[in-house]
């Protein structure tokens, strides 16, 4: 049997990671310039402690702050400070969580990697990075029957539930497909999953069984499903998942999706003009950078055209001229 194997593709303005097993995608991973992942070291000053706690500010050394957990008693304040991050910075609707971060060294175990060590390769198979990002885009994977909804917000992520059928068909067969979003989608944190209210205690523990099953290899603390069909789900949060940054920077990944589709049109054709077509919107947040380098990379002339009839996420990439 052939073992997953965590792919990397290093695109223009984000890393990308698949872990990938034969043709199936099992999880997902996205990393922009500039941001300290989970487990990255990096180092700070100490610029306030905060009162009663063992918690405290750093400036790091990027600019921007950390909140740092667990402060051994002799630290103070200005002090220089070797940092591990255990979670990166968050966006979210008008504001951004600082990065979490400890002292290097101290007597605590190693905080989960959020990046992981894989084989870059230069382009992931054919079609899986698509099936990815589409699906976090829709915030939406597809069951028999029915779909479910997965939602963002500042609290916890939603996982609503849409299908056809008896409750308890319907409940069961969502389960693949919440195992399946939970890593395609990277998700960590406090995770509601409403399922449809299943009035029997026998429905509930048949559903429960279905998920212990599916999340056995999710690290995860899970509730029971309680009389409203209800589940909650708490993990581990490394950073943000690929749905707060279609959340929070939908134009970002729209333009990073597009300078994607550049690369691979310059691969599959011919021409010495690389047309991107574009919405408007999506024209104005491609950098300058990022262009210059699609055109390092494909050796041709990048053209943005912008055309308002296009949605956001519908750019797409042609060569033009002999």
């Amino acid at each position: 049997m052939r073992l997953a194997d965590w792919l990397i593709e290093e695109g223009i303005g984000e890393a990308r990671a698949l872990l990938v097993e034969g043709e199936r995608v099992l999880a997902a991973k996205i990393l922009w310039p500039g941001e300290l992942a989970a487990g990255s070291r990096t180092s700070g000053r100490l610029t306030a402690k905060l009162k009663g706690t063992r918690r405290g500010v750093a400036l790091l050394e990027g600019g921007t702050e950390a909140l740092v957990d667990h402060l051994p008693p002799q630290i103070t304040e200005g002090q220089s400070l070797d940092l591990v991050i255990t979670r990166a910075a968050l966006a979210e609707r008008g504001r951004l969580k600082r990065a979490q971060a400890r002292v290097a060294g101290a007597d605590m175990p190693s905080p989960a990697s959020g990046w992981p060590e894989g084989r870059v390769v230069r382009r992931f198979p054919a079609g899986l990075w698509d099936d990815v990002w589409h699906a976090a885009s829709s915030g939406s994977i597809a069951f028999p029957n029915g779909e479910i909804l997965v939602s963002v917000t500042p609290a916890l992520t939603v996982i609503d539930i849409d299908g056809i059928g008896a409750p308890r068909e319907v409940a069961l067969a969502a389960v693949p497909a919440i195992a399946q979003a939970l890593a395609w989608f990277d998700l960590g944190g406090n995770i509601g999953i409403d399922f449809p209210t299943l009035q029997t205690k026998e429905d509930r523990r048949a559903v429960d069984a279905a998920l212990e099953n599916a999340l056995a290899v999710f690290p995860h603390e899970r509730t029971a499903m309680n009389g409203f069909g209800f589940v909650q789900i708490v993990a581990r949060l490394t950073g943000p998942s690929l749905l707060h940054r279609f959340a929070t920077a939908r134009l970002g990944m729209a333009a990073r999706i597009a300078l994607r589709r550049g690369e691979l049109a310059a691969e599959e054709g011919t021409g010495r003009i690389l047309e991107l077509r574009v919405h408007p919107a999506l024209g104005a947040k491609l950098k300058q950078p990022w262009l210059d380098e699609l055109a390092r990379r494909t050796g041709r002339e990048v053209r943005i055209v912008t055309d308002p009839g296009l949605a956001i996420e519908a750019a797409n990439a042609q060569l033009l001229g002999a």
